[in-house]
């Protein structure tokens, strides 16, 4: 029986910008150390130098990954912890450099930070509503297919390129029905749009957001108030599309009209309709996905981009479910 034995090797890593460096390196080193974690390395620092000690392909795929956060950094980007791990994946896709995809600014946050893809989908995703009329965004909690389409949206309407923005998702979740909460009909609903709304004020000044929403450029509304109605030069998103029935879905899609665009996003694995009813999320990506102008990405837990516990409790589950 013959020993495969790892091939150890050392890579020096120097750079010019003492700025771009220490963003690079992080607080005391917690970026690098954070990459030394997560590819089983020794990473150790000394003035703009780096030496990476270990594994011959662990220790290219370091070099490459800071290099590459380096050259993005010069340029404006402040990266993450996460995102290392979100670049490492990148990079061994062999398909992206960071650049594309980390500096895809969508639009800019109120206290003006960026807002940008963090993962391949995620810029699938965006590339995909760019160019299609109608998306479907399928896949796990946390994956930002909600907060990335809205801040299309919101984009899309900062460039005027339409004149209003519809948010919708179906009034059913957790098991609980409207008629049995209280307040009135906005206080009813408010709970099932408050994630919309979240990412919404994240992107606009909530004095703002007010003020478009009583002018009718900005709408949240449960999805039964689509029905009869033709959207017209505005961006309109379905979240939670899992909670919707095939009619339901169907009623929304039909709904699209001149220089509009419709995202529909949902979770699969959440489905909360009442008395088992099918959901029609699966059912119209089958039946729509052969349309030329119609594009459909898969998210999965590569792709969270919350806490990154987040992401090991969605593999975790999947695991299961396909065991």
């Amino acid at each position: 029986m013959s020993l495969i034995l790892e091939e150890i090797t050392e890579n020096t890593l120097e750079f010019q910008d003492i700025t771009s460096f220490r963003i690079l390196a992080g607080i005391e080193n917690e970026n690098l150390n954070y990459v030394s974690k997560i590819l089983k390395l020794e990473i150790h620092s000394r003035g703009c130098e780096i030496k990476i000690n270990g594994n011959k392909s662990n220790v290219e795929k370091a070099s490459e990954l800071l290099k590459e956060f380096y050259e993005i950094i010069k340029k404006g980007y402040h990266p993450k912890q996460k995102d290392f791990e979100s670049g490492l994946n990148i990079l061994e896709n062999n398909q992206h450099n960071l650049e594309e995809i980390f500096l895809d600014t969508v639009c800019l946050t109120t206290d003006r930070k960026t807002i940008a893809p963090k993962s391949i989908n995620q810029k699938l995703y965006i590339d995909s509503i760019r160019k299609n009329d109608l998306v479907f965004g399928i896949g796990p909690a946390g994956t930002g297919k909600t907060y990335l389409a809205v801040a299309m949206a919101v984009s899309y309407l900062n460039l005027k390129k339409v004149k209003r923005i519809i948010l919708t998702r179906p009034a059913v979740e957790a098991g609980e029905k409207l008629g049995f909460l209280p307040g009135d009909l906005n206080e009813k609903v408010d709970p099932y749009l408050r994630p919309l709304f979240d990412a919404l004020n994240e992107m606009i000044d909530p004095e703002r957001i007010a003020r478009l929403i009583d002018r009718s450029i900005i709408e949240i509304a449960p999805l039964a108030f689509m029905r009869g109605r033709t959207l017209k030069n505005c961006f309109a998103i379905l979240d939670e599309a899992q909670n919707a029935t095939e009619t339901q879905i169907k009623m929304f899609l039909t709904r699209i009209g001149e220089n509009s665009k419709l995202v529909v996003n949902g979770d699969p694995t959440q489905i909360d309709l009442p008395n088992k009813k099918m959901s029609g999320l699966e059912r119209s990506k089958k039946i729509l996905s052969h349309l030329s102008e119609i594009a459909v990405i898969d998210f999965d837990h590569s792709d969270v981009v919350r806490h990154p516990l987040v992401s090991k409790i969605v593999k975790a589950y999947n695991n299961n479910d396909q065991s």
